[in-house]
């Protein structure tokens, strides 16, 4: 069930980035872009505290710590790629 809300979390985080990045005007798929690493960092402290203070160790975590950051990051890089300004 923890996976299923940090996912949602996930996406609903991202759609967050993409609405600033429509109303600060830098554009969407810029915004999209910068949500990757950001999310990177936030699936990783969530991993973190799996192993920290759940009592879980790396080799379980890691496979979930993919999952957690891999679902939003295919959303956000489809996101840039369509609201990408076309030359």
């Amino acid at each position: 069930m923890h996976i299923l809300i940090v996912l949602i979390a996930g996406v609903v985080q991202l759609a967050v980035f993409l609405m600033f990045g429509w109303h600060w005007g830098v554009g969407m798929a810029l915004a999209a872009k910068v949500f990757i690493p950001v999310w990177l960092l936030i699936a990783a402290l969530n991993m973190w505290v799996g192993v920290a203070h759940a009592g879980y160790s790396v080799k379980d975590e890691l496979p979930i710590l993919l999952l957690n950051f891999a679902v939003p990051a295919v959303i956000a890089a489809l996101a840039a790629w369509r609201l990408a300004p076309s030359v």
